[in-house]
C-alpha cells in the first residue's frame, strides 16, 4: 500500500515495492482501494484498515436489501445481523486482506441477481457479471465459486423464455470476462522490462498465477510458485485441518464460520420442502437456489481443497449462511401452522444451540463463564 500510494505504476500493477521489482501474489483491486485511502489520509493503520471496515458495512447493508426484497424486513434484519456478527466477518472486516472487498462484490452481485430475476432485464445480469469480474481482480478465481448457483437460479427462475435466459446469461458472462480480463490483458501486453515481475509465478505470467498457484493448484495441491508449507504438494492441513466433509466443523475452522452453518442447512432443506411444488418463477424457491447454491458449492470446494487454505477464507460463506438463516427463520415462522415448518424451526434451534455449546466448550480456556451461563 505504501508503494502504491507513492507510485502510480506500483498502484496499477500491485507492486510490492515502489521501485516496481515484483508484485504481490494477488491481483491488486483490494490494494487499489487502500492505496487511494492512504493517498487521501496519509499512511497509518487507520487509513489502511478503513476500506475494509467500509466494505464490511456496505456488504451488510446490501445483504439486508437483497434479502428484504423477497422475504421481508425481518428476514433482512436477521441476515444482516448474522453477517455482521459471525466471527470470521468481524475479523476480516477490520483486516488488510482482499476478502472484505471480495465479499462486498459477491454480495452486490447476488443483489443484482435478485433484481434480474424480478425484472428479467439483461442489464442486471451484466451488472452481476461485471461485479464478479471485478471480484476476480480482488482475489482471482475464488470470486467465481458463486457462478454455478447464480447461473442455475436464473435458468430456473428467470422470467423470459429459456432461449432468452440463455442469451442473457451469455451477456453476463461476457461482462465478467471484460471486467476481469482488461487488467490481465494489460499486464500480458506490457513488455516484461516495463513492468514488475509477477510475484507467485515461476515464469512471470499472470495467467500462471491465476490458474496455478492461486487457481487450480489450490484444488489439487500442485501449487507451482507456492512458498508455503508443503509448497507444490499442498499445505492445507498446516493451516485448516485435513480435507473432507467435516473440515468446516473441525477445530481450525469451526469457531470461525460454522456457528450458524447447521441452521443454514436446515433452513435450506426447509425452503426446498416448502417450495418444491410452486411455480417455476417462485421467488422463495429462487432465494433457496441463489443462496443455497452459493453455500453448497463454496462450502464443498473449501472442504475438499488439497492446497493451501486458511480459516479466514470462509468469510466468503458468511453472506449465504446469513441469508439462509434469515429467510428460513421468517418463512418457517409464517408457515408455523404446518407441522413441517414447526419441525424445521425446532431442528434449527436445537442444532444451533448444541453446536454453539460445543464450540464454546472447545474455547473453555478463555470463555469459562459462558459455559456456566
Amino acid at each position: 500500500v505504501q508503494a502504491g500510494a507513492t507510485s502510480w505504476k506500483a498502484f496499477f500493477f500491485g507492486s510490492f515495492d515502489s521501485s516496481n521489482f515484483i508484485t504481490v501474489d494477488k491481483t491488486p483491486a483490494a490494494l487499489w482501494v487502500m492505496d487511494l485511502s492512504v493517498r487521501v489520509f496519509g499512511l497509518n493503520s487507520w487509513s489502511v484498515l478503513l476500506p475494509q471496515a467500509a466494505e464490511g458495512v456496505a456488504a451488510v447493508g446490501i445483504l439486508y436489501a437483497a434479502v428484504r426484497r423477497w422475504a421481508g424486513p425481518a428476514a433482512g434484519l436477521i441476515a444482516a445481523a448474522a453477517l455482521a456478527a459471525v466471527p470470521v466477518a468481524t475479523l476480516m472486516f477490520r483486516f488488510n486482506n482482499p476478502d472484505a472487498l471480495l465479499v462486498l462484490l459477491m454480495t452486490a452481485a447476488a443483489y443484482a441477481m435478485v433484481r434480474a430475476i424480478e425484472s428479467g432485464r439483461t442489464r442486471w445480469l451484466v451488472l452481476a457479471g461485471a461485479l464478479l469480474g471485478f471480484g476476480f481482480l480482488a482475489k482471482m478465481l475464488q470470486a467465481f465459486l458463486v457462478l454455478p448457483g447464480f447461473a442455475l437460479v436464473y435458468l430456473v427462475a428467470g422470467p423470459p423464455r429459456l432461449l432468452r435466459r440463455c442469451a442473457q446469461l451469455l451477456a453476463g458472462f461476457a461482462a465478467l470476462l471484460v471486467a476481469a480480463g482488461w487488467w490481465v490483458a494489460a499486464v500480458m501486453l506490457t513488455p516484461a522490462a516495463g513492468r514488475p515481475y509477477v510475484g507467485g509465478s515461476t515464469n512471470d505470467s499472470i495467467l500462471q498465477l491465476a490458474l496455478g498457484y492461486n487457481g487450480l493448484g489450490r484444488l489439487d495441491g500442485n501449487e507451482t510458485g507456492s512458498v508455503g508449507p508443503g509448497a507444490g504438494h499442498g499445505g492445507s492441513a498446516a493451516f485448516s485441518g485435513a480435507a473432507g466433509l467435516t473440515r468446516l466443523f473441525a477445530a481450525d475452522m469451526g469457531g470461525q464460520i460454522s456457528w450458524l452453518l447447521p441452521a443454514a442447512l436446515v433452513a435450506l432443506a426447509a425452503l426446498a420442502w416448502l417450495t418444491w411444488r410452486r411455480p417455476r418463477t417462485d421467488r422463495l424457491r429462487a432465494a433457496a437456489l441463489l443462496w443455497g447454491g452459493w453455500l453448497l458449492v463454496t462450502g464443498l470446494v473449501f472442504s475438499y481443497m488439497a492446497g493451501i487454505i486458511h480459516p479466514y477464507y470462509t468469510v466468503a460463506l458468511a453472506p449465504a449462511i446469513a441469508a439462509l438463516v434469515g429467510i428460513g427463520a421468517v418463512t418457517a415462522w409464517r408457515a408455523r401452522a404446518a407441522f413441517g415448518a414447526r419441525l424445521a424451526l425446532a431442528a434449527a434451534l436445537l442444532v444451533t444451540t448444541w453446536w454453539a455449546y460445543s464450540l464454546l466448550d472447545r474455547s473453555a480456556t478463555w470463555l469459562p463463564w459462558l459455559r456456566v451461563l
